[in-house]
């Protein structure tokens, strides 16, 4: 039977018929979806417009109006009736009568109704009054009567609408918000609530609503067929529990998926994870615009009468290379070529969640339209910006989700796609699996000072389970995923090996100290030999507790924690004694050409002397260079200085004040040939430019000679620099963390600092060690990340270690100085 064969026969049997043919349309196998509550609202539209003109043949100045729901047509099985008895005043006996005879019959048929009976003016004055009547009327359609009563009114609410838009938006996104806090997040509960919960249909409808009134958009890409998606869930929803309900319960799901014709009650929720996802992350970028527009139309007449009527030039900020922030969102520098540059996606990304800033939605959308894949392996860079947005707190989610909704994650990991949106059927479990890596990443950037290695300890809490899209143990399946994920990323063969080895075993450590015997020998040796060494151990036991908080309220206790501290403090013992001690730090390195040629020219001028080498490989995605040459990775910094107090300071001073970040670091004193008095420091150091080109090597050493003669005032240029660009808001760092490693070297001891890399920091240090007196005999400066891990292997005056409290001393002041 067609659409118009049920609207004939409803016609022609009254409200019988309707109820008839209404039935046979809900139960036909073959009409599903947006072609059903397309015919299911035609039928009913007809079937009260003959209710309508039955009543009131001869009434005037009375219209019936469908809103909401029913106003744009969206009729699931079981959904209200939402309807609008409009009049102009003249006749209210005659239109209450009318009600009567339009509100009986759907009452008498068991539907659900949702009415009213006002003129124009109440209905204005009540949308008015009340956002939701307001937001129904949006959607108003003519059903029957009077025509032009019904167009006047849809004009007059538009209108309003538009003009009140500035004070009834941000009302609707407080609305929105309170309901989001109720109901929680569509994507990630297991029992949601497809109509209020966030993501879900009402957000959708307050999409259209901010669209309507012209102040901003939505992004359009998929966004109706997200609705969609959730609409025919609901239809199948209402026909497999025969009940007017939005809740998608457990014991629902497998029946509303064999409803729908999908494999299981999984692939369903998948797909409504992604709907929700979809609208969730247009209403952020909705909001923020409307946010934007809002801010914009209240600050342009201020500036506008302070610049002379001219108009306002918009403020960008530098924030990496090729990023630079705009009206409080992270957008490409207008030089950005991004089907040059590969790494930019990560860049802008890393640099977006830094700052604490969402990544523009046309930022992402360029990226993802012109960027170049990366090569296999990655660049160093690309891993660095990688760790450094896993590394960057509670920012990394948002950034993470502008990246995911334009399909830049599955690109960059091919192997996200399959936990991407995967529902997990734990009560434990709070989030999907994806969600769950990136919660676990936000976690562990609170351990980096915990471990020696905070860039393993990331992108292992990014791919810990990454095996749930696989059949089978997910830490098996898992640690082949994340060897291969590993090497293609940059990581060596023993770093690769090692972050397998915390995904095959990130649940060993909480499983044995719950569920072993601690004080069995065996127990602590069967882990001993599973983690290996001592490095391993620290970064599995910060994992480990990532892992738990990121899970849920019910996956980390006290206990349990205090339980897993004791198992690793058991290995632990066991590995001492199996570990030989690494070999000491400062052992003699071989010294090439170059570097003996500019020590001696450093003895023979009497000043520093450096060199600067640029290091390139080919562009991604080609073996062979472009037309225009390779592209550069950084710069490698070589320079000889006399020995001399204030060396380390007075260098990474002057490469801070030329905005150059300090990647690895490595400062000793060379050996010079027999016959030549005198003593030097290298320093063989890998920079890159925050942004911009480099400084010539000339003009740094001018600057690194004044600073060494102190007519450079390095302190008061950065602090110059800083009262210049205000702290950004964003990632709140853990504090410092400085110790000392008394068993590290029998020449001198090594203290270690674990901070979050900052322009300058180098430059506290170097400053803070010279003013404790101590003699620095080598430096090792790693950043990894956004983590800055440096060794300092320091003496007394006469070259021997630091007895055991003045260096507790010297470490103590330094993390207080690093702190303030």
């Amino acid at each position: 039977m067609t659409s118009t064969d049920v609207r004939d026969e409803a016609e022609d049997s009254g409200p019988s018929g309707y109820a008839a043919a209404r039935l046979r349309l809900l139960t036909e196998g073959a009409r599903s979806g947006p072609p059903r509550r397309a015919a299911l609202s035609g039928l009913t539209d007809d079937w009260l417009a003959g209710l309508f003109t039955a009543a009131a043949p001869g009434l005037r100045g009375a219209s019936l109006i469908a809103v909401g729901g029913y106003g744009r047509g969206e009729l699931s099985p079981r959904s209200d009736l939402d309807l609008v008895l409009l009049h102009d005043g003249s006749d209210p006996e005659a239109v209450a009568a009318l009600a009567d005879r339009l509100w009986y019959p759907v009452w008498d048929l068991g539907l659900a109704l949702d009415h009213s009976v006002r003129t124009p003016a109440e209905a204005r004055r009540t949308a008015g009054e009340d956002l939701k009547v307001q937001l129904g009327l949006l959607d108003a359609r003519h059903l029957a009567g009077d025509l032009g009563l019904t167009a006047a009114l849809r004009t007059t609410v538009l209108a309003d609408w538009r003009n009140q838009a500035p004070r009834r938006l941000p009302e609707l996104q407080e609305l929105c918000a309170e309901r989001a806090e109720r109901q929680g997040e569509l994507q990630y509960l297991l029992e949601p609530d497809l109509k209020e919960a966030r993501g879900g249909l009402r957000d959708a409808t307050a999409l259209r609503a901010v669209a309507a009134s012209w102040l901003a958009d939505a992004p359009r890409e998929g966004l109706d067929d997200a609705r969609r998606r959730l609409l025919d869930v609901r239809d199948a929803l209402h026909l497999a529990t025969g009940r007017a309900t939005d809740r998608l319960a457990l014991q629902e799901q497998d029946q509303v998926a064999a409803e729908l014709g999908l494999l299981d009650a999984d692939t369903l929720l998948r797909q409504v994870y992604e709907a929700a996802r979809l609208i969730s992350y247009a209403s952020d970028v909705t909001w923020r615009e409307v946010s934007r527009v809002l801010r914009s139309r209240s600050v342009r007449p201020r500036l506008r009468a302070m610049l002379g009527g001219g108009k306002p030039v918009t403020e960008r900020s530098p924030l990496a290379e090729g990023v630079v922030e705009q009206e409080g969102e992270a957008v490409l520098a207008r030089a950005a070529r991004p089907e040059r540059d590969p790494v930019l996606p990560l860049r802008a990304a890393a640099a977006a969640a830094q700052a604490g800033l969402p990544l523009s939605l046309h930022a992402v959308r360029r990226l993802a339209a012109t960027v170049r894949p990366l090569p296999t392996p990655w660049p160093a860079e690309a891993r660095e910006q990688l760790v450094t947005l896993l590394g960057s707190g509670r920012p990394t989610v948002e950034v993470w989700e502008a990246l995911e909704a334009e399909g830049l994650v599955s690109r960059l990991l091919p192997d996200w796609e399959r936990v991407r949106c995967r529902p997990q059927r734990n009560a434990v479990h709070v989030w999907t699996v994806d969600r769950h890596l990136i919660e676990t990443a936000v976690r562990a950037s609170e351990f980096t000072r915990r471990v020696s290695r905070p860039d393993l300890l990331l992108v292992a809490a990014l791919l810990h389970d990454i095996g749930k899209g696989w059949p089978g143990d997910h830490s098996v399946a898992g640690e082949i995923i994340a060897q291969d994920v590993a090497a293609r990323i940059g990581f060596d063969r023993a770093d690769s090996a090692v972050l397998a080895a915390l995904v095959r075993h990130h649940l060993l450590l909480v499983e044995t100290a719950t569920r072993r015997d601690l004080d069995d020998p065996a127990t602590v040796a069967l882990v001993a030999r599973a983690v290996g060494t001592q490095s391993t151990l620290e970064l599995l036991h910060a994992l480990t507790e990532a892992d738990a908080l990121a899970t849920g309220p019910a996956a980390w206790s006290s206990w349990r924690g205090s339980l897993v501290a004791d198992l690793v403090r058991r290995v632990s013992a066991v590995l001492a004694g199996d570990v030989p001690e690494d070999a000491p730090a400062t052992a003699a390195a071989v010294v090439t050409a170059e570097q003996e040629r500019l020590a001696l020219e450093s003895v023979a001028t009497g000043g520093p002397v450096l060199a600067l080498r640029a290091q390139t490989e080919p562009p991604a995605g080609d073996t062979a260079e472009a037309p225009d040459g390779p592209e550069p990775l950084g710069v490698e910094l070589l320079i000889a200085v006399p020995d001399q107090p204030g060396v380390l300071p007075a260098v990474a001073g002057v490469l801070a004040v030329h905005r150059l970040t300090v990647r690895t670091a490595e400062l000793r004193a060379l050996e010079l040939p027999d016959g030549v008095e005198g003593s030097v420091l290298l320093l063989d150091w890998r920079v890159a430019a925050e942004y911009g080109s480099l400084p010539q090597a000339a003009r740094l050493r001018a600057d690194l000679v004044r600073a060494l003669d102190g007519s450079l005032d390095i302190a008061a240029r950065l602090a110059e620099r800083d009262a210049a660009y205000p702290r950004r808001r964003g990632v709140v760092a853990p504090p410092p963390r400085v110790t000392v490693h008394p068993a590290a070297s029998r020449h001198a001891t090594v203290i270690e600092v674990r901070a979050q890399d900052a322009p300058g920091l180098l430059f506290r240090i170097g400053r803070a060690l010279e003013d404790a007196g101590v003699r620095m005999r080598s430096a090792h400066v790693s950043t990894l990340g956004a983590n800055a891990v440096d060794a300092f292997y320091v003496t007394g005056p006469e070259g021997d270690p630091l007895p055991g409290e003045e260096a507790v001393a010297v470490a103590r002041k330094l993390e207080e100085t690093l702190r303030g």
